[in-house]
């Protein structure tokens, strides 16, 4: 059995009396891709909140790398080897490419507090070649995010998760607002990070492209796991069972 790089084990969080995420029992293995998948609201993007540490959790523990953690922030999650596509993408829009990709680990000619000097020419070839490596193409890097769309944006927050990639990859629905060529590049990325051998957990609605990408698929329903499925070992409709928790006409809860 290969080494475990995340697990949590009876994450919980709640908001008041609503009850978001409850007693999820999750495993990721060194070099697994892994789909999380389930309806609007089932808890899947909480999840993603509580091991990133957008949001503490209510209750449980989270164990990355072989040693519990308690992550102050998404910094923190970031320092330790957490790359994260988030929803919101998390890019400033006022600042150009390659601003944004080394937002928060910015690369200095010298440092000297206030007086410090950004190597801003190391910054924009390095963002080149993470570009290039990704097959994201931007025809300005030097335009603010802001004049860029939403497709460009996004891949933007991408290349920047998958070149600045260490333990661990979270990528949150990150093809939803991409048109059909600029979703074929994220895949390609996904695949390059599987051919990296770097861990990675897809939040998905898209089952084909689950099916294409992932070795394991788990499944969220009312803030529970309700089924961890090998990829070769399911299909669609059992998927979908699982998530509408009807199976063969029954209701599966």
């Amino acid at each position: 059995m290969s080494k475990i790089i995340l697990e949590t084990r009876g994450l919980t969080k709640r908001y008041g009396g609503v009850h978001a995420l409850e007693d999820a029992d999750f495993v990721l293995h060194e070099g697994e891709h892994v789909a999380v998948v389930g309806d609007n609201g089932a808890g899947k993007s909480t999840f993603v909140r509580q091991v990133t540490a957008v949001e503490q959790r209510t209750a449980g523990e989270i164990l990355f790398d072989g040693q519990p953690v308690n992550f102050a922030g998404p910094l923190e999650a970031r320092e330790a080897g957490i790359e994260t596509v988030f929803q919101t993408l998390a890019l400033a829009d006022d600042l150009d490419v390659p601003s944004n990709l080394f937002l928060g680990r910015e690369l200095f000619k010298f440092r000297l507090g206030p007086f410090s000097w950004l190597d801003r020419k190391a910054m924009r070839e390095r963002t080149l070649e993470a570009l290039k490596t990704t097959a994201v193409k931007i025809p300005n890097v030097d335009n603010p995010i802001r004049n860029m769309s939403g497709g460009q944006r996004q891949c933007v927050s991408i290349a920047r998760t998958a070149a600045f990639a260490s333990k661990l990859v979270i990528m949150d629905e990150p093809t939803a607002a991409l048109g059909v060529q600029e979703t074929a590049q994220v895949e390609n990325i996904i695949r390059g990070l599987k051919d990296r051998g770097v861990p990675l957990i897809l939040i998905s609605h898209n089952l084909r492209q689950v099916f294409d990408l992932v070795d394991r698929i788990v499944v969220f329903r009312r803030g529970r796991i309700v089924a961890s499925l090998r990829r070769d070992e399911t299909d669609g409709n059992d998927i979908v069972s699982y998530i509408t928790g009807v199976k063969g006409g029954q209701d599966a809860a």
